[in-house]
């Protein structure tokens, strides 16, 4: 394991500590941003986008302002919707259609979230360095958001 990786498995187990019991959506995503920011080293934005009236609202978040609506197909973010499946992209620059929230964010990664084996939001983290994200970083951040689908209650 790289010196900065962080222990997912470790993480997710501290995440479902963290949401067990509680059961407001809201709530949930609230806590697990400000628990993936303080975890997951150089990243300058992490949050919620969840899907309302056919498009990705802006849910919870640790960072900057960012953008409120995001049409499904459009974006990283959109784009892991309308594909339904993860995004890893290393240069947000070089992706075709990328919004761009935060001028220095370089690269992103975006989980889909599921409820009832429907997509019902994602889970998007960005970094201000080009090729933050790696395997390890998808598969175990798709591990905290299997945690965070458990604790779902709508």
């Amino acid at each position: 394991m790289p010196k900065n990786q962080p222990n997912y498995t470790l993480l997710s187990r501290q995440l479902d500590g963290l949401l067990s019991g509680e059961k407001d959506l809201i709530a949930n995503l609230s806590n697990s941003s400000a628990f993936i920011n303080q975890f997951l080293p150089n990243i300058n934005w992490v949050g919620f986008y969840l899907i309302k009236n056919n498009a990705l609202k802006l849910g919870p978040f640790q960072g900057l302002p960012a953008c409120v609506d995001i049409e499904i197909g459009k974006g990283v973010c959109g784009t892991a919707v309308a594909e339904k499946k993860s995004q890893l992209i290393e240069d947000v620059n070089a992706f075709p259609g990328h919004i761009a929230c935060d001028a220095n964010s370089q690269s992103e990664i975006v989980i889909p979230i599921y409820y009832n084996k429907e997509i019902i939001g994602v889970l998007d983290i960005d970094a201000p360095i080009k090729s933050r994200f790696d395997k390890a970083d998808l598969e175990g951040l798709e591990l905290l958001v299997q945690i965070l689908e458990k604790h779902i209650h709508i």
